[in-house]
C-alpha cells in the first residue's frame, strides 16, 4: 500500500489532485482510514495513476479521462485510441487557432513598435547618488534579474529615472525586486535604461570600496558609473522593459511580520515537496508551503496538510528575497493563494519590497 504522499511522487500528480480525482470518481483509494481520512492506494493502481498524470498534461477532459481508466484494464483497447484521437485532434484545431491568434496579436505589435511617428529620447543624464544607496538597491533586486536567452530584456536591472528618484528593478517573471533611492542631478523627462547584469555585477564591484558619492550617466545606449577617478561602464540592452509599476500594483493583503532567522531555519529544515521541472535547467525546485498560525507566525506545513489559505513558492526564492532584503525583521504579505507573496521590509517608506509568484499545488 501506498500513501497518497507516496503515490504522489511515484506517479507525478500532487496531492492535491489525488483528492481532486478521489472526489471525482476517477481514482479512488483503496482504503481510507476511518478515523483521520487519510488514503491509501494499492499496488496496482500506480500504474493508473501514471497513466493519469499523462493524460492530464495533455489536457484531456476530465469525462474522457475517466472513461479511459475505466477502459484501461480491459482487452478491448479500441474505445482508448479512439478517446485518443480525438483529444489529440483538439489539440491540433486548438494550435491552429492559437496561432491565427498569435498572427494578429504580432501585426498589433508591429504597429505599436513602429507607429508613424516615434517620440525620441536624447540628451545625457549625470546623476550624483550616494554610494551606500546604490549598493543598497543593487543588493535588493540583483538575485531577481532573469537568465532566460529567450527573454533577453530580463537578463539586467532596469534604472528608472524619475523625479529626483531612481527605481532599480528587476524580474525573471517568476520573481520581481523594486528597490528606490534617492538622485541628484536630473530635473528632465523620464529616463529608463536596462544595465545587463554584468554590468550591474561590475558597477557593484566598484562600490565595494565605500565610496562617499557616485556619478551615474546615461548618454544613450552608454550607461556608466564612476567613483572618483574610477570607472565602469557599457552598452544598455536594446529592448522595452516590461511596465513593472503594473505589476506591483496589488491588493492589500494579511501582513504578518517575522523573524527573519526563525523563518529561514523554518524553511531550510521544514518539509519540502517537488515542483514542475524548469524549463532552462530541467531541475524540479524545491516548494515550501507557507502557512500563518493563529498567533501570527508564519510556519511551514507538511506534505497534505496545507489549508485553502496557505500559499505555496520556490523555497530557494523565497531564501534569496529574505537575503536581499538584508533585515532581521521582515513582513509577508499574503494575499489569496494565487496573488504574489510580497516581502516588504517593516518601514515601506524606502520603496524597496519584492514579490514571488505562487506555485499551484496540483501542477
Amino acid at each position: 500500500m501506498r500513501s497518497i504522499g507516496e503515490l504522489a511522487r511515484d506517479s507525478g500528480l500532487g496531492v492535491s489532485a489525488l483528492r481532486f480525482y478521489d472526489t471525482a470518481g476517477v481514482l479512488v483509494p483503496t482504503r481510507v482510514d476511518p478515523s483521520s481520512g487519510y488514503r491509501w492506494y494499492g499496488p496496482e493502481q500506480l500504474e493508473e495513476a501514471r497513466l493519469l498524470a499523462r493524460l492530464r498534461r495533455t489536457g484531456m477532459p476530465l469525462a474522457d479521462v475517466r472513461l479511459v481508466l475505466a477502459a484501461w484494464s480491459g482487452e478491448d483497447t479500441g474505445l482508448v485510441r479512439k478517446l485518443l484521437d480525438a483529444q489529440l485532434r483538439r489539440l491540433e484545431r486548438g494550435l491552429s487557432e492559437a496561432r491565427v491568434e498569435f498572427s494578429a496579436i504580432r501585426a498589433l505589435l508591429d504597429r505599436k513598435e513602429n507607429p508613424m511617428s516615434s517620440p525620441v529620447t536624447d540628451g545625457t543624464v549625470r546623476l550624483a547618488v550616494p554610494a551606500s544607496d546604490m549598493a543598497a538597491a543593487l543588493d535588493a533586486v540583483r538575485f531577481a534579474a532573469g537568465t532566460d536567452p529567450e527573454l533577453p530584456v530580463l537578463g539586467g536591472v532596469l534604472f528608472d529615472i524619475e523625479d529626483g528618484t531612481l527605481h532599480a528593478v528587476a524580474t525573471d517573471r517568476y520573481r520581481m525586486a523594486v528597490a528606490r533611492t534617492e538622485v541628484t542631478g536630473h530635473g528632465g523627462p523620464r529616463r529608463q535604461v536596462v544595465v545587463p547584469s554584468p554590468l550591474a555585477d561590475a558597477m557593484r564591484a566598484l562600490l565595494a570600496d565605500d565610496p562617499a558619492s557616485v556619478e551615474l550617466t546615461v548618454d544613450g545606449d552608454r550607461v556608466a558609473l564612476a567613483a572618483g577617478d574610477r570607472q565602469t561602464a557599457g552598452r544598455s540592452l536594446d529592448h522595452e522593459y516590461p511596465d513593472y509599476r503594473r505589476l506591483v500594483r496589488l491588493p492589500e493583503g494579511r501582513r504578518v511580520l517575522v523573524e527573519v532567522p526563525a523563518l529561514r531555519t523554518a524553511l531550510e529544515t521544514g518539509p519540502v515537496r517537488a515542483g514542475e521541472a524548469r524549463e532552462q535547467d530541467g531541475k524540479s525546485p524545491d516548494i515550501s508551503v507557507l502557512t500563518v498560525a493563529d498567533d501570527g507566525t508564519v510556519g511551514v506545513c507538511g506534505d497534505g496538510d496545507e489549508g485553502p489559505d496557505d500559499v505555496a513558492v520556490n523555497r530557494e526564492y523565497l531564501l534569496q528575497a529574505l537575503a536581499a532584503a538584508a533585515r532581521d525583521r521582515l513582513v509577508l504579505e499574503f494575499g489569496a493563494p494565487t496573488a504574489p507573496l510580497a516581502v516588504r521590509r517593516p518601514d515601506d517608506s524606502d520603496g524597496t519590497f519584492s514579490l514571488l509568484m505562487p506555485v499551484r499545488l496540483d501542477a
